[in-house]
């Protein structure tokens, strides 16, 4: 159904599917044809004496560290086997071009009298492991870089240069926040949208940007929204500076196809077909997807369920979490494999909905989609004032109005699940929007609801 693009044939051998099902779960997507990727090996011929063979794969350096001796030169035949381009770069600097799945290049790094570190400069790949120590010397000691091999406690930078968030502090004049408002589903029964992956400074609080990974430049990314036997036509290109795939939720399609990696001014169309409905996910799955995800390549995708009841207004939340790095820098993969956020936001930024409550009036029926993008971090979905007559979680009513005159309080959820629910407001006031898992409304979980004409000055608590 719909076009496919660079699929790989079904006559997969065991032998192939095991690699690639470990790719999957490390988080990648297949960049390549699986026959490109599998005739490295007769593409490479051997080294020249005094060459050292270095293997660069998905999310790996092998050898992971060689010996060398004082004034040796230092030689590297480099081949990439894995299924999306890598270099290796002494310090980060000096060393090969980005290669492509299957490229060789020979580099000569030189006379080295210190042991020294080359790594993958492809963003978050050092953090993940692609780092080759190169030791000058039995007894050398590699210099340390806070590279961590892909430990989970690794740190991509020395703690005191990461930005910090000041709680306390205001937007600036002119700053406008994400809109929360849904739109119904767009008539008809194919939608086609395109969508753009690059790399995009964001602020993400007052003062403090970052440089996030976006799908058409926002965080959360554009929403997708329409009916169960809707098609959805995405064609995704990368304007970025890296490789990136997207990951839609709702589909049921093989993910080595429409869901593989693209590389910079390629484009993939991925077609699916809505056949289930509920609040989805879809996300950036080019490994480490840990970083694409926790660096803000994610959105929402909303199937409604059949015979949705009108409602006076519909809005959306998306909570992810923030792993701040250097001011308009990238945020910290080691921060993310630690979960170590220093933010938890609805919409992308920090307690936004507190600086800019949500105008509705008093007895207006209202719906409000949640979906936990995460990476990490669960949701317990609240407002303040209110109870939830509908509860809507994972393409199935929990909870609806009937003689038993039932409640919610919450509506929870883990990482990549979503739903929705209903509520009206009995009286003029504000009314907190807030995850009740409060060590994380203190972190920027917070917003507002004003309901009638009232003074919307600062924020509420519980």
């Amino acid at each position: 159904m719909g076009k496919r693009m660079g699929f790989i044939g079904t006559g997969i051998s065991l032998a192939v599917a095991g690699p690639l099902l470990l790719l999957f779960v490390l988080g990648i997507t297949a960049g390549r044809r699986a026959d490109t990727a599998l005739a490295t090996d007769e593409l490479v011929e051997a080294p020249a004496a005094g060459v050292i063979a270095v293997e660069l794969g998905d999310l790996y350096v092998k050898p992971s560290k060689i010996t060398v001796e004082p004034g040796q030169e230092v030689v590297l035949l480099v081949t990439n086997k894995g299924m999306v381009p890598h270099d290796l770069k002494l310090n980060g600097t000096t060393g090969t071009e980005m290669l492509d799945p299957g490229a060789s290049q020979q580099i000569t790094l030189g006379k080295l009298d210190a042991s020294a570190q080359a790594w993958c400069t492809v963003p978050g790949h050092k953090q993940a492991g692609m780092v080759l120590d190169i030791v000058v010397g039995d007894t050398a000691s590699v210099a340390a870089t806070g590279s961590g091999h892909g430990s989970m406690h690794a740190s991509t930078a020395a703690a005191d240069t990461s930005a910090t968030i000041d709680p306390q502090a205001k937007p600036a004049d002119g700053w406008t926040p994400y809109d929360p408002a849904l739109k119904p589903a767009p008539g008809g029964t194919e939608h086609k949208v395109t969508i753009i992956a690059s790399e995009t400074i964001v602020e993400v609080a007052p003062g403090v940007t970052q440089e996030m990974w976006t799908f058409n430049g926002t965080v959360p990314g554009p929403v997708l929204r329409g009916k169960v036997g809707d098609i959805f036509t995405i064609t995704l290109r990368n304007e970025g500076k890296m490789g990136h795939s997207i990951d839609l939720h709702a589909s049921k399609v093989a993910w080595n196809d429409e869901m593989r990696t693209i590389n910079t001014g390629e484009e993939l169309v991925y077609q699916f077909e809505a056949k289930y409905a509920g609040a989805y996910m879809y996300h950036c799955g080019t490994a480490p997807a840990l970083h694409h995800i926790g660096n803000g390549m994610f959105g929402a995708i909303i199937i409604d369920p059949p015979g949705l009841s009108p409602v006076d207004h519909e809005f959306l939340f998306v909570q992810s979490e923030l792993y701040l790095g250097p001011e308009g820098q990238p945020g910290d993969l080691a921060k993310m494999q630690a979960e170590d956020f220093d933010a938890v936001v609805f919409n992308g930024y920090f307690n936004q909905y507190a600086f800019a409550p949500i105008r509705v009036e008093p007895g207006q029926r209202i719906r409000a989609w949640v979906v936990d993008q995460g990476p990490n971090e669960n949701s317990s979905f609240h407002i303040v004032g209110t109870v939830f007559d509908t509860v809507y979680k994972e393409g199935a009513y929990l909870l609806q109005p009937d003689a038993s005159r039932g409640g919610a309080q919450a509506l929870d959820l883990q990482p990549a699940q979503g739903g929705f629910v209903e509520f009206t407001f009995d009286e003029a006031g504000l009314y907190p929007i807030v995850t009740h898992k409060f060590a994380n409304v203190g972190k920027g979980a917070l917003g507002l609801f004003q309901a009638g004409e009232v003074h919307s000055s600062g924020a509420a608590g519980h």
